[in-house]
Parts: structure tokens; C-alpha cells; sequence
């Protein structure tokens, strides 16, 4: 990937990161980021995500909190508008 791609899709990840949240920083960045491709993922190949919760059952039980967490904090941040 070229510097220059790979720049804007750092831009659409952060914006997409501030619509979410109503901010952005790395870390959260790198949560969305996390979500997004486990979540495009399950929708596209289920059983290699089957596979990848079966032999990783902490990360599943990890990424359950992440994407629980994400969808609580777009939920306070769309009730505050």
C-alpha cells in the first residue's frame, strides 16, 4: 500500500472513529479499527471466524467487550445530540 493511500485511509478510520464517538484519539482508533475487520469478517467467511473463536477463546470473549463497549459509547454519544 502507497504512503499516500495508506494516509487516507488513516483519514476515513479517524473521521469514521469521530461520527462514532464524537472523538477520536489512537487508542480508539484502534478499537474501531479491530471491530470493523472482525465484524466484515463474520459476514463474509463465518466459519473462519468460528475457527478463530474456537482457538482463541479469550480474544472472542475480548472482542465481545470491545464491541460492546463501541456500541455503548456511539449510544451515549447519540443520546447526548
Amino acid at each position: 500500500m502507497n504512503n499516500e493511500l495508506k494516509a487516507q485511509m488513516d483519514g476515513l478510520l479517524e473521521k469514521y472513529t469521530e461520527l462514532l464517538f464524537g472523538e477520536t484519539n489512537s487508542e480508539l482508533k484502534e478499537q474501531v479499527q479491530a471491530w470493523v475487520l472482525y465484524s466484515h469478517i463474520a459476514k463474509s467467511m463465518p466459519p473462519l471466524i468460528q475457527h478463530w473463536n474456537s482457538t482463541y477463546p479469550d480474544a472472542k470473549e475480548e472482542m465481545k467487550h470491545l464491541i460492546t463497549d463501541i456500541k455503548n459509547r456511539n449510544e451515549q454519544f447519540r443520546s447526548k445530540k
